[in-house]
């Protein structure tokens, strides 16, 4: 079986590959697909998002593709940056940038104020049509200055510590980030859907 990863970023395409180890499941890109236009996340929620990303390659190709959304989401400030997690210090700002913004948002907000968390979801678009959404959530707080070593792509990693713990994502390795995080859950989902196992809801 193939499935097309609705991303152009490889070390996407290698994380999923690696979290849906164990099931014979051709993983690649949508450029490696033959798609290469470009698809504006302009839905207010992740879902939404997500379901536009795969109902786009689907229709290309008529293959199963698979896309994703996901964002940190602060209480404090109202559930921002959410779906816009990628561009709310402005397009084009660095990994670097973000995290900077992100922290001078809140800098007047004390420890005990700062609950966040991270949220997934994943789209699946079969070739016959039929959708499915698989969700992951992890809870935590913002550290109030970056930590950890960063992963490209992934600036918030170095501001949040998931509950309870006391580091960062960017403190831990990958496997045990993978088993902790939202990514990670929201997979563990979309993997027991593709082992056909009747419990997943």
């Amino acid at each position: 079986m193939k499935l097309i990863f609705a991303t152009r970023n490889q070390g996407k395409v290698k994380e999923m590959r690696a979290m849906l180890g164990g099931i014979k499941i051709e993983v690649i890109g949508m450029e490696e697909a033959g798609v290469s236009e470009e698809v504006i996340e302009d839905r207010k929620t992740f879902e939404g998002n997500a379901l536009k990303k795969a109902r786009f390659v689907a229709s290309r190709t008529g293959e199963w593709v698979l896309a994703e959304d996901s964002g940190l989401c602060i209480k404090a400030l109202g559930g921002a940056p959410g779906v816009y997690s990628a561009r709310w210090a402005g397009e084009g700002a660095s990994d670097e940038e973000m995290v900077r913004y992100a922290l001078e948002k809140m800098r007047d907000i004390p420890e005990h104020k700062r609950a966040a968390w991270f949220k997934t979801a994943l789209a699946v678009v079969a070739p016959d049509g039929k959708e499915r959404i698989f969700r992951g959530r992890v809870d935590g707080l913002v550290s109030t200055a970056p930590r950890g070593t960063m992963r490209s792509k992934l600036p918030y990693d170095m501001i949040f510590i998931p509950k309870g713990h006391t580091r960062t994502f960017a403190e831990m390795s990958d496997a045990e980030k993978n088993s902790l995080s939202h990514r990670g859950r929201a997979f563990a989902r979309l993997k027991e859907f593709f082992i056909g196992d009747p419990e997943v809801d």
